[in-house]
């Protein structure tokens, strides 16, 4: 299946399956684009409906972007394609991937979700952030210092997404929502996912042998199974 690419705005976009009244939009994470392999997967699995996908900023087409993807910004532009999609499609649910996850618990709460799909969610932005300064050794007094500290990783921490994250804590999630994980995921920790879930009452599974990244042959097969499984008609 092919999407149809245009622009909402100045965000790159694509279009995925036959003209429905009911959207998924889809969020992708880091080092990924709206042309995600997931997104494919999820257009195969629900047939009966459209996925809506976008290029957050210094990803897909706007690699070479001068906005830089720092959590404000991308709320913000989360929040246009969601406006776009509201005045669009009748129904309306989410697909979000790792990070992109985490930008939606910030933009959607307020709108109305049919059902929202996180595969390895970022639910804890602010853990993952004191994580990731803990393995390498960067401590709060050298993040404000300093301002922006790149990591081997290849992501770059920055002083002001830090407050922002720390002001800004996902205290409301009122969508139906399902979430898979897989057992190996180093990233993100499996009791923030877990607590996540027991919280806002989401339906969490956990597939073993797999890690942050859903890529292998076994692991987009139980992603695609997982998907058409958790379908909410």
């Amino acid at each position: 299946m092919e999407p149809k690419f245009f622009q909402i705005g100045h965000i790159p976009a694509a279009l995925w399956g036959l003209p429905s009244e009911r959207v998924v939009v889809a969020v992708h994470g880091a080092q990924s684009s709206k042309t995600d392999i997931p997104f494919r997967l999820l257009a195969e699995a629900f047939p009966d409906r459209q996925i809506l996908s976008f290029d957050l900023p210094e990803h897909g087409d706007r690699r070479d972007d001068s906005t830089l993807c720092k959590p404000p910004v991308c709320v913000r532009e989360l929040s246009a394609v969601l406006d776009y999609a509201e005045s669009r499609w009748r129904d309306l649910s989410l697909f979000a991937v790792s990070m992109g996850a985490y930008f939606s618990l910030l933009a959607c709460p307020g709108r109305k979700l049919s059902h929202a799909w996180f595969l390895s969610p970022v639910v804890d932005m602010e853990r993952l952030t004191r994580d990731m300064m803990g393995w390498f050794q960067i401590s709060e007094a050298r993040l404000e210092a300093e301002g922006m500290i790149p990591t081997p990783m290849g992501q770059t921490l920055y002083w002001d997404d830090y407050r922002y994250i720390r002001s800004h804590p996902v205290d409301r999630w009122p969508f139906p929502t399902d979430i898979l994980r897989g057992a190996g995921d180093t990233l993100v920790a499996e009791e923030t996912v877990a607590a996540f879930a027991e919280r806002f009452s989401c339906r969490l599974r956990t597939v073993e042998g797999v890690e942050h990244w859903f890529h292998t042959e076994s692991d987009l097969e139980a992603l695609s199974a997982w998907l058409r499984e958790t379908d909410s008609g």
